[in-house]
């Protein structure tokens, strides 16, 4: 089958992409104390130039206490760090590419005894003033995204992270207006953060919010049983600013309900009518836990992605440790050249090339 279609060019509001390929996001840590350095400017600049269609960047934080749970984890405020964001940006241009920043809080999701020091925030232990205080501080990154010259911005509401935290009913026990018996009333905390975005960047800034239906403390975690579940969880988020929806999945292919062999991008897609990224172990026979467990992956074919891109099921395509592995993964597939891919190596998650 061919690919040609992933090399059909996207146009969104202020976004317009060469083809329909997403660098995903990936966690690397390599930014002490949170300021990136000229190895990260290299490493994102490096993607650009083989033809990535948009890069998004690793998960970077907000102003909040404890917002991240490795000391390494790059901010996404403060002087020194917004400087070296601008190198990466604008290197990243000179290179022909466009990047989105992931803004992100981890929420209670501690991976040390000791980091982060302080207390972690989380639905149960918040007030209404450390809400007020977190959108203010989702929407001040916003603004310095647009301000440094990115092209987008994604906002990290997935994987049991803090926004996802206030999604889920295990995580989310709360009896005031940011809780709720249904997955739809526990949207606000969500939604009120994207119209604080979407005010800090104006109507033309295109957003992107990631969501998944698993979570880190449970990978076989479903929020939407059904589609009209998800409608309620969707709908909301769209009308709050979203512009395309993108869909965490292990495994892209996996149907996200009986009767219909939609993945999760297919399905929100039909329900809001919004461009949608699919993600998932694409090029890959292995899904990602086994990169944690220190094992490889061999590549894989792209057909099935390919009928389903020809389909519309979705508009945008995530790759992500198969861009660990081969920086120039985009520039081969566009010429053909599937037979010089490598395999993944659990090992590229430790180093930055």
């Amino acid at each position: 089958m061919s690919a040609d279609r992933l090399f059909t060019p996207f146009t969104y509001k202020n976004l317009t992409l060469k083809n329909r390929i997403v660098m995903a996001p990936m966690t690397r840590a390599k930014s002490p104390d949170g300021v990136p350095t000229q190895e990260v400017v290299d490493y994102y600049s490096r993607r650009a130039a083989s033809e990535v269609g948009l890069i998004l960047s690793e998960g970077t934080v907000i102003e909040r206490p404890a917002s991240k749970n490795l000391k390494d984890i790059p901010n996404f405020y403060g002087e020194a760090a917004l400087r070296e964001w601008k190198k990466v940006i604008d290197e990243v241009h000179r290179q022909g590419g466009k990047m989105a920043p992931q803004i992100w809080h981890v929420g209670d999701s501690r991976m040390s005894e000791n980091y982060p020091a302080e207390p972690m925030e989380s639905p149960s232990k918040m007030t209404l003033a450390d809400i007020e205080a977190t959108i203010a501080a989702f929407a001040a990154s916003a603004k310095s995204a647009k301000d440094l010259g990115f092209d987008a911005l994604e906002i990290h509401g997935a994987h049991g992270y803090l926004i996802d935290q206030f999604f889920w009913d295990v995580t989310n026990t709360r009896k005031d207006e940011y809780g709720g018996k249904t997955l739809n009333a526990r949207t606000k905390f969500a939604a009120d953060v994207i119209k604080a975005m979407r005010a800090a960047v104006g109507d033309d800034f295109t957003i992107i919010l990631r969501l998944s239906q698993w979570k880190g403390q449970d990978y076989t975690a479903k929020m939407a049983l059904t589609p009209a579940e998800m409608e309620g969880w969707l709908l909301p988020l769209k009308e709050a600013g979203v512009d395309i929806f993108h869909c965490s999945q292990r495994r892209f292919w996996e149907p996200e309900f009986e009767g219909s062999d939609l993945n999760f991008a297919g399905w929100a897609k039909k329900i809001t009518g919004q461009p949608t990224i699919t993600v998932g172990s694409v090029g890959l026979k292995g899904d990602f836990l086994s990169a944690f467990k220190g094992e490889g992956s061999q590549k894989d074919d792209l057909s099935e992605l390919l009928r389903r891109l020809d389909r519309e099921d979705f508009d945008l395509v995530a790759v992500g440790r198969a861009l660990l592995s081969d920086h120039q993964w985009v520039k081969k597939i566009k010429e053909g050249k599937t037979g010089e891919l490598a395999d993944f190596s659990a090992a590229s998650m430790q180093v930055l090339y």
